[in-house]
């Protein structure tokens, strides 16, 4: 006895276009439901550093201690020898260690401002 079997694969549809594929469904005139999305989660609500530039960083350290204190706390030449926001920027950005150390500086300076008043 002969069983017809399933045909295997994905077979066109009387609605599929010739060539195969699906044609685009025509909009909805049913207004979808408005949900408000939830917001996100304030991952970096905590974070001092959030949100503020490292050229902010080196300008408030530059104007709060001067180059020649801020080459003293951070011994890097970019900071001792011809000292510019733009020089600083480019090494910075190159070299993590210095970057986590100007980071430091910088969170103890607000640390110390918000004590002082």
């Amino acid at each position: 006895m002969n069983t017809p079997q399933a045909p295997q694969g994905p077979q066109p549809h009387s609605t599929d276009a010739p060539d195969g594929t699906s044609p685009v469904a025509a909009p909805s005139t049913t207004p979808e439901p408005t949900v408000a999305a939830p917001a996100p989660p304030a991952k970096q609500a905590r974070n001092p550093l959030h949100g503020i530039t490292l050229e902010a960083i080196v300008v408030a350290l530059s104007d709060h201690y001067g180059w020649a204190e801020l080459g003293r706390l951070v011994p890097v030449r970019c900071f001792q020898s011809d000292p510019s926001v733009s020089s600083s920027l480019k090494f910075l950005r190159k070299t993590p260690w210095a970057r986590e150390k100007v980071e430091s500086l910088y969170l103890f300076m607000l640390r110390q401002q918000r004590r002082n008043g």
